[in-house]
This record gives C-alpha cells, structure tokens and sequence, in this order.
C-alpha cells in the first residue's frame, strides 16, 4: 500500500527544567517515553527541537539587574543614548530597568510608526493626516503626546509603552524620544547603545561614522560574566526575557554541543541518526497587527550537521500545470516521481523550482517548532518532526 502520510509533527511534554538538571537525558528520557506511549518509532533524519528556555535554564544562564547596570558602567562613562529597542515587557523592560539603574542619564530613542518587529506606536493614517514624516522627524514625547493622545494602547497588550517605559527611570533619568536616523541622538550625547535587534549592525556603523565616541549594541553586554553572572559570547543582551522582577534569562550558549550530545544520546538508545536542533521564536509575521515573530537574534542557536543548507524542491502543482499537463492518474503521479528523483541538487533559478522560496532548513522548522509548542502553558518543550526531508517519491 502507498504511504498516505508525509510529515508528522508532535509536542512532546518534559518535565519542568532547573538549573543543573541534565538537559541531555531529560529529552532522550522524553522523546523514548512518547515513542512507548504512542506506540511510534524514530527514523532516521527525524529532527528534534528543543526550545532554548529548556537549555538556557539548564545552564542557569542568568543575571540580575544589578548585573546589567555595572556593565553599563564599565561600558560608558556618561550619558547615554539607547536606540531603537523593541515594545516588549518581556523582552526589553528588564533591560531598560538595568540600563537606567547604571547610568545617570538615558535618552531613548524609539523608531516609529512602530517597532524593529512591527509593534505600532501610533496609527499610521493619523501618522500621515498630521503631516509628520518619519525618515525626517524627530518627535519629543510631548509632542507624540499633542498628536497622538495620552493614551496609545498596544493592539494585543493594551499596554502604552512610551509610558511603560518611562516609568522604568530611576530618579527619572528616562527621556523618550521617536525618530527613525540614529544619527538623531548624536545631538544629545555621543556614548550609544544599539539596542535593535537584526539591524544592529548597520546602527553601529552609521554612528561610528558619524563621529559617535562609544557604540555598543546588546549583543556587546553581558557577552562576558559580571560578578559570575550568566552571559552569552556572541548574543549578550539578546535573545533575552524577563524571569523575575529583578533577573532576566539570557539566550543559551555552547547550543552545539547541546545538540551533538542529544544525538548521540539517542543513537546510543535507538540505533537511529537523529537531527537535532534548538529554536527559540519563529520567523513569521502575524497578518493582522503586521508583527513579525522573530525577536531572538537567530531562529535556532545550535543545530546538528544535517541541517545546514536550504530546502532543493520541484514545485509539483507547476510541473504538473506544464512539463506533465497532457498526462492523467497513475501515469502523471509516477512521472512526478521521476521529475523528483531526477531533480538534482542545486535548482536555483530553475523554472521547476519556481514558487518555492527555499528559505534555510533551521529557520523552516523552527518556525515549525515554535508554533507547535507555542509560548504559553501547552507544556510541549520538545517537538518531534517526522518525514520531512520525504518526498512524494518516497515510499
């Protein structure tokens, strides 16, 4: 009988994870406890997915507020300016807290009509009826107040994060401002700290370039311990959430061998070669507010050898719409077959591969993962993904 099924996708449940805890076994211990429970079993080229929090948290990958604020302090030496942050409780309020605790003056610049990652500021039709232009304008707070109102909720948290975030000053030492050149805050104090995300490297330069004396973006604090604080050598700041209200959880690191460990872990116990991967958020964009998902640095930290590299697919409904459109039944779908065993293995810029915008195999399937264990109480850290490097040949 023709196999009926191509991939499969399970949230597999774990036990809640403390520092110390032996992240390796606790997810081969999960993954075979599924496999008996569920009556299934791996093959080879099965992917797991691990979410960072479990590996961060295993790691204790921690630091506190106090440890952000005497990094700030051995980074700069004046007031600084911080830019282009995104609207997020639990990714960036932790940071400001820390930040505005180590320095005695913060000038922070927000971009808008929103966000790095999509979160609005303000309408964007009022936006327009007021005539402001926002590669142009640099906005006070009190002037985003006179157009735009005392109160600018969020459209998912209800929350007005120009308010929000002003009230995280110490001795009120938080000044926000809204513009869209980073060279605006140059006008301020010339000691900055790039807090954008994916764009950060073209921040730095643009500063430096512009006569700035001290650039450093997230990635450069707590990229090394402070007073034994957790860190990350290559995301600092980034990638980061709120845990309690005075400790934030870094992004994980050291993830290769995390994941060159959990497949020889499950090797050793299934006699199968297992991808393994760790993700953190997904890289898609929420069609109705226009955010995009993807505020960790990268969608997976760490991954196995096997998956490196993008997806090499024939688009089907096309071959079969042009190449194959005078064939019928069993005779065009064994002649599909054909096409994608015949396929080759680069088909860039080939009309059969046309429509299939293959994207890197870490940031598909992590997509995968992050919306099959979700961000709240589905309690499923782990994702197993069966039969997708299959295809329509393969029986």
């Amino acid at each position: 009988m023709s196999r009926t099924i191509g991939t499969t996708v399970r949230g597999i449940r774990a036990p809640i994870i403390n520092e110390g805890d032996n992240l390796v076994k606790i997810v081969a211990d999960s993954v075979t406890a599924s496999m008996a429970s569920e009556n299934y079993q791996l093959r080879d080229r099965d992917v797991i997915g691990i979410t960072e929090s479990l590996v961060a948290r295993a790691q204790g990958n921690y630091a506190s507020l106090e440890d952000i604020a005497l990094d700030i302090r051995n980074k700069f030496t004046g007031d600084i300016a911080v830019l282009f942050p995104i609207l997020s409780r639990n990714r960036f309020s932790m940071i400001l807290k820390g930040i505005s605790m180590g320095a005695q003056k913060v000038y922070l610049f927000l971009k808008y009509p929103s966000d790095e990652m999509g979160n609005p500021l303000m309408d964007f039709e009022e936006m327009d009826k007021a005539g402001i232009n926002p590669y142009t304008h640099v906005l006070s707070e009190e002037e985003y107040r006179k157009y735009f109102g005392d109160n600018v909720p969020h459209p998912f948290t209800g929350i007005d994060y120009v308010r929000y975030y002003k009230e995280l000053a110490v001795n009120s030492n938080i000044e926000i401002y809204l513009a869209n050149n980073p060279t605006a805050a140059l006008s301020y104090t010339k000691e900055i700290l790039a807090a954008d995300i994916h764009n950060r490297y073209k921040t730095k330069r643009i500063l430096k370039a512009a006569g700035a004396e001290k650039v450093y973006g997230l990635d450069d604090i707590l990229n090394k311990p402070v007073n034994g604080s957790g860190y990350n050598p290559d995301f600092g700041l980034l990638g980061s959430n709120k845990a309690t209200e005075s400790k934030i959880k870094l992004f994980p690191r050291d993830c290769n061998a995390v994941v060159d460990q959990v497949q020889s872990e499950i090797l050793e116990r299934t006699g199968k070669h297992v991808e393994v991967m760790i993700y953190g958020d997904g890289a898609f964009k929420d069609p109705q507010c226009k955010i995009w998902e993807l505020a960790d640095p990268v969608v997976s930290p760490g991954f196995t050898d096997g998956l490196k590299g993008t997806p090499c697919e024939i688009k089907i409904k096309f071959i079969a719409d042009n190449d194959l459109n005078s064939l019928k039944g069993d005779q065009k779908a064994e002649a599909i077959r054909q096409r994608i065993r015949e396929k080759g293995s680069n088909l860039l810029c080939k009309d059969e591969s046309l429509g299939t915008t293959p994207r890197q195999l870490t940031d598909l399937l992590g997509s995968l993962c992050d919306l099959t264990s979700g961000s709240g109480d589905k309690g499923t850290p782990i994702v197993l993904v069966q039969g997708y490097f299959d295809d329509y040949a393969k029986e």
